[in-house]
């Protein structure tokens, strides 16, 4: 399926960004990747609650294979074949896994303020680290490593 074929498939949900990968496509928008093309079959971006919408409509997660062994995806979900013919229905499917993707995207972000966070802890408390000192070895300083000369009288 070309680009424009995919463009239109998807009008109803809005404008989609579709690049080439490995033999397939994956669909953006939002600059996330919310849908992929592969082997002739359109899998939507899934968390648990709309797998289970899917699954319940007859879809199954991607699988491929690699080396021999079947790899199964459960974060993508095929597209029920009766979405395919229902523009609107497509839509809503597509909104909603953009939605996961913007959620899984969220939750990957750094947080803002983590560092400054860590730096309000009082020193010196139980849960304070120590530096390690200079060196590699924990416990050893470069001149501990060194054996002294024995004293002399």
């Amino acid at each position: 399926m070309d680009e424009d074929a995919i463009a239109d498939l998807f009008a109803a949900f809005g404008p989609v960004a579709v690049r080439r990968m490995f033999g397939g496509a994956g669909l953006y928008a939002d600059g996330l990747m919310f849908a992929l093309w592969a082997g002739e079959t359109f899998y939507l971006k899934a968390d648990a609650a709309l797998a289970e919408d899917l699954k319940g409509r007859g879809s199954v997660p991607f699988s491929y294979e690699a080396k021999g062994v079947v790899r199964t995806m459960g974060g993508f979900w095929s597209v029920p074949e009766e979405a395919l013919d229902d523009a609107d229905d497509l839509a809503s499917l597509a909104r909603r896994a953009l939605f996961v993707a913007h959620a899984a995207n969220e939750a990957k972000a750094p947080r803002a303020g983590r560092a400054s966070a860590n730096k309000a802890k009082p020193a010196g408390g139980a849960s304070a680290k120590k530096p390690k000192p200079a060196g590699g070895a924990v416990g050893k300083t470069p001149a501990a490593k060194k054996k002294s000369a024995p004293a002399q009288d």
